[in-house]
């Protein structure tokens, strides 16, 4: 059975909340579902989940430094 881009985008959602267990989950799941929707209407998905933790990481970074001031 082939691994399709849902089964990639749970496992970026597993390592970003290893990455960030500070924060709430739902919060890591909506960066990346907002990341997710970045790429919406792109034909060539084949780097659409790298892209997405990436992005989301980068922006789970910027709410985690935020909650530290």
């Amino acid at each position: 059975m082939a691994t399709t881009e849902h089964d990639h985008i749970d496992a970026v959602r597993d390592r970003l909340g290893t990455a960030f267990p500070q924060l709430p989950r739902p919060t890591i799941d909506e960066t990346i579902t907002s990341a997710l929707a970045q790429f919406d209407g792109r034909s060539i998905r084949d780097f659409v989940p790298l892209l997405v933790e990436r992005k989301a990481r980068e922006m789970l970074r910027s709410k985690d430094d935020s909650q530290k001031v």
